[in-house]
């Protein structure tokens, strides 16, 4: 059962209510609420409702950033992008990274933000 205290303001018993914590999600977060807002209405009412919304993108944040560093290192790796390479031709390199970065990006999309 849940207990409310109040407290006197003016002639009116108020409640002492605290707000929810701010939730902590970051870019893949907030690209998973909108796309379960604007394409899954029912499945983001139920986690609304049932207050897990905010776990549920805050763990999905978590998972992509996780992901997102895991594969820019396995892929990076594999085709030889390398502080090597940096320190020799520094565009060469930037390019390569943004290119690595951009597929593993497709990967979180699909396999984490934009999946039922």
């Amino acid at each position: 059962m849940l207990e409310l205290t109040y407290h006197w303001e003016g002639d009116y018993l108020i409640p002492d209510l605290e707000p929810p914590e701010a939730p902590r999600i970051g870019k893949y977060g907030t690209m998973r609420h909108n796309y379960l807002r604007d394409y899954h209405t029912g499945v983001f009412d139920g986690m609304l409702f049932k207050g897990t919304l905010n776990q549920h993108l805050e763990q999905m944040d978590q998972e992509a950033n996780e992901m997102m560093e895991l594969l820019t290192t396995q892929m990076a790796k594999a085709e030889g992008v390398t502080e090597a390479l940096k320190a020799k031709d520094q565009m060469e390199w930037v390019r390569r990274m943004n290119g690595i970065r951009n597929r593993a990006e497709e990967i979180i999309y699909s396999d984490l933000v934009y999946c039922d």
